[in-house]
């Protein structure tokens, strides 16, 4: 019987963002091993910066600054 191979499946963790213009996003993905130790959820908000950033040149739109971030309750 062959042996299956493992599929490297990355952990992700789902976070609300809200804005300083008072829209939110919802299910934010970021990578499990991005985040945790000393400093917590907080390097989260460098990768939503970072995709924000790319989303604004993809769109023309710029985004509000970030206001708040929280983890998504999970089901």
């Amino acid at each position: 019987m062959a042996r299956k191979k493992p599929t490297g499946k990355q952990e992700y963790v789902l976070f609300n963002v809200v804005y300083e213009d008072g829209t939110m996003t919802s299910n934010r993905k970021v990578p499990s091993e991005a985040i945790g130790g000393f400093e917590g959820d907080e390097p989260a908000r460098a990768l939503f910066e970072a995709q924000d950033r790319e989303i604004a040149e993809r769109s023309g739109r710029p985004r509000a600054a970030i206001k708040s971030f929280e983890r998504a309750p999970t089901r």
